[in-house]
C-alpha cells in the first residue's frame, strides 16, 4: 500500500527475501531450458514494496521480469491478508481479459513450497517509469491526461462483477451482502489492532459505534465488484504520457467501487482527474457516507500494519492518526 508522499525504501519483517542460488533455481523451474543470467547484477531487489519481497531478474536469454515472494507461512500478518498472493494472481489473470486494462503477463505460479518456503510468481517487466516517482517533472496536461486514463483502467477493472462480497482468500470475510461482509472486514482489521494493543487515537468502541452509525449506507450496494482498492500512483507505470501498466493486486476485493483509492481524494483534497477519468465527480450524501467508512478502513489498516510490519519510518503511522481523527470526527458529527 503506498499513500502520500514517501518514496524510501521500506523495511518491513513480512519480506521474504533469498539468495541468488534460490532464485536461480526458481527460475530453471519457471523458464524450461532458461537460465539466470550470468553476473551479481542479475538478481536486483525492489525495496519500495511493504509486504512482499520482489526482485528484478534478468534471465540468460537477455530477458527480464518481476519475481514476487510472499511471506513465509510462520510470518505474522493481519487478517484481511491471508492467502492475497493468491488474490492477486487470480486477479491479474482475470482482468488480463480485459485489454483495456495494461496488467503485466503472469509467467509462472508456483504454490508447491518446496524450492522456497512460500508463493511465489514470475511476472511481466512493465515498460516506463514508476508514476509516483517521475509524476512532479511531468507537464502539468500531461499528469491530467495520465490521472484521468488512471480513472478509466480503475472504471475497467471495477467492470467485473462476483458472486459474493469480501476477499478471495479468505472465506470468513465473506457476505452475501456489502453491509456484511464489510463490517466483518473492519471487524477483523479491529481485532488485529487489539492483539497488538495498537492505538488509534480513539477507543475501538467508539470507532465501532460510528461504524454502524452509517451502516445502512450500505446497503444500497447489492452487485459485487472487483476493486484493485490499492490503485495509487505507485502502482502504475508510464510512458510518453501514456499509462504502460497497473500492478499490486494482491489486496483486490469484491466491493463497492467507492472503495478505490480514487475516492479517497475526497479526504486528500476533492474532485481529481482521475475521477473525472473515471466519470464520477459527485457523491449523494449516502455515497459519502460510505466514502468516509472506506477512509476509515483504510486509515485503520494503515495504523494496525505498522504493528505487524515493524517499519523503520513514523510516516505511515502519523499518517494513519490523522486519517483517523479527520474521518472519525465526520463520521460522528453527521
Amino acid at each position: 500500500m503506498i499513500v502520500g508522499k514517501e518514496r524510501n525504501a521500506m523495511e518491513s519483517k513480512t519480506k521474504n527475501r533469498k539468495t541468488r542460488e534460490q532464485v536461480a533455481r526458481m527460475v530453471e523451474r519457471a523458464f524450461s531450458g532458461i537460465s539466470l543470467a550470468a553476473g551479481e547484477d542479475a538478481v536486483s531487489e525492489l525495496k519500495e514494496g511493504w509486504f512482499n519481497a520482489a526482485y528484478n531478474v534478468r534471465l540468460s536469454d537477455g530477458r527480464e521480469v518481476i519475481l514476487k515472494i510472499a511471506p513465509s507461512k510462520d510470518a505474522e500478518i493481519m487478517t484481511y491478508e491471508k492467502d492475497i498472493m493468491a488474490t492477486e494472481v487470480a486477479s491479474m489473470r482475470l482482468v488480463s481479459q480485459n485489454p483495456a486494462i495494461p496488467v503485466p503477463t503472469i509467467y509462472y505460479y508456483d504454490t508447491a513450497q518446496d524450492l522456497c518456503d512460500s508463493d511465489y510468481f514470475f511476472m511481466e517487466k512493465l515498460t516506463g517509469d514508476n508514476y509516483e516517482h517521475v509524476k512532479e517533472t511531468l507537464p502539468q496536461e500531461v499528469q491530467a491526461q495520465i490521472d484521468r486514463s488512471i480513472g478509466v483502467i480503475v472504471r475497467e477493472i471495477n467492470g467485473f462483477s462476483g458472486t459474493y462480497f469480501g476477499y478471495d482468500g479468505n472465506t470468513a470475510l465473506h457476505g452475501e451482502t456489502w453491509k456484511e461482509a464489510f463490517i466483518k472486514i473492519m471487524d477483523s482489521v479491529l481485532e488485529d489492532g487489539l492483539r497488538k494493543n495498537a492505538d488509534y487515537g480513539f477507543t475501538v468502541g467508539d470507532i465501532r459505534a460510528a461504524i454502524l452509525k452509517h451502516a445502512l449506507s450500505l446497503e444500497a450496494v447489492t452487485m459485487p465488484r472487483l476493486v484493485h482498492w490499492d490503485a495509487w500512483n505507485a502502482n502504475f507505470f508510464v510512458k510518453d504520457g501514456k499509462v504502460t501498466g497497473i500492478i499490486d493486486f494482491e489486496r483486490a476485493l469484491w466491493a463497492d467501487p467507492l472503495m478505490e483509492a480514487q475516492f479517497r481524494a475526497l479526504a486528500f483534497g476533492g474532485v481529481s482527474e482521475s475521477m473525472h477519468g473515471y466519470g464520477k465527480t459527485t457523491l449523494t450524501h449516502e455515497e459519502d457516507e460510505r466514502c468516509h467508512l472506506y477512509t476509515l478502513h483504510l486509515a485503520l489498516v494503515m495504523n494496525t500494519e505498522c504493528y505487524y510490519r515493524d517499519y523503520d519510518t513514523d510516516f505511515v503511522g502519523n499518517l494513519a492518526i490523522q486519517m483517523i481523527a479527520a474521518t472519525l470526527k465526520w463520521l460522528q458529527e453527521n
